[in-house]
């Protein structure tokens, strides 16, 4: 796993350059992810966590409750309104250096969600957030990276707690393709263990993960008493066709502002329910789960 420390004079100037830049480029492009250490300041995460773990049993007590396949995966959106936006979480300068190598100019953000592990034994099947844009069977190799999952942890993240199962290289593998299963098959799973096996990696709070949305990867059980929020974001570029916009209130657009990042958003006047919102959700839901 390649981690980045991010040089002093790379802190002072708000931007990663030179060789730690060129590393994590490489790292996204061979392993399909890098971690970004100590970039995001403790106290918003705290804020963020408080809030968010507050807010999962009012998630859990909805009847359509956003389960990922079992009851150990809950989709859980960050408030989207003051005083829990965060430039160091929603635009970070080292991550859209980041990103912008690797996706290009004006990139975009197109998500602002995430998921929380939440204590339980069951696991994700292994899956790709994303299949190659086009059916593999017209590919000869990969296609450069079009998105980039980034994940800002609101705590430690170890094996214990739940830290996702990653599949080193799986964003370059042919076997999900535009209109396929985005689950993994068992022979195609062991079939690459043979060549890398996965790894859960360990991240402390305030590190930021980004990695290709073709990786493959699962959640993991969570053998603590408490859950773990993880928020996501996914960086795409430009030339890519996106969903729905993301909301946020009015008042706010001055924050979105920025040179290289565009938040494909629009702003509402309306309060913003961001708990009982309707959400797109492409995975397998477990039924049980809505019963704990």
């Amino acid at each position: 796993m390649i981690t980045i420390d991010v040089p002093e004079a790379d802190r002072t100037a708000g931007q990663l350059s030179g060789d730690a830049l060129r590393e994590a480029v490489e790292a996204l492009r061979i392993d399909g992810f890098v971690v970004l250490n100590d970039v995001v300041d403790l106290a918003h995460l705290d804020i963020l966590h408080e809030r968010m773990i507050a807010d999962v049993r009012a998630l859990q007590a909805r009847s359509d409750a956003p389960y990922n396949w079992t009851a150990g995966n809950l989709q859980q959106d960050p408030p989207p309104f003051p005083p829990y936006l965060f430039d160091d979480v929603l635009l970070n300068p080292f991550v859209i250096s980041v990103t912008s190598a690797v996706l290009g100019p004006r990139i975009k953000n197109v998500m602002y969600g995430g998921n929380t592990s939440l204590p339980s034994d069951q696991r994700q099947p292994v899956h790709a957030d994303h299949a190659h844009l086009w059916p593999t069977s017209m590919l000869e190799g990969p296609h450069p990276a079009a998105q980039l999952v980034v994940n800002v942890a609101t705590v430690d993240v170890s094996p214990e707690n739940g830290a996702t199962e990653i599949w080193p290289g799986t964003h370059r593998e042919l076997g999900v393709g535009v209109g396929d299963d985005i689950k993994i098959g068992p022979e195609a799973l062991e079939a690459r263990r043979a060549i890398c096996p996965p790894m859960q990696p360990t991240v402390r709070r305030g590190s930021v993960l980004i990695r290709d949305i073709r990786l493959w990867h699962a959640g993991m059980p969570n053998h603590t008493t408490a859950p773990r929020p993880m928020i996501a974001m996914v960086h795409s570029s430009q030339w890519l066709a996106t969903g729905n916009p993301l909301v946020f209130p009015t008042g706010t657009e001055p924050f979105f502002d920025h040179p290289i990042l565009i938040t494909a958003a629009t702003f509402t006047d309306d309060p913003i329910d961001h708990i009982h919102a309707p959400r797109g959700h492409e995975y397998d839901r477990n039924a049980a789960a809505a019963a704990l």
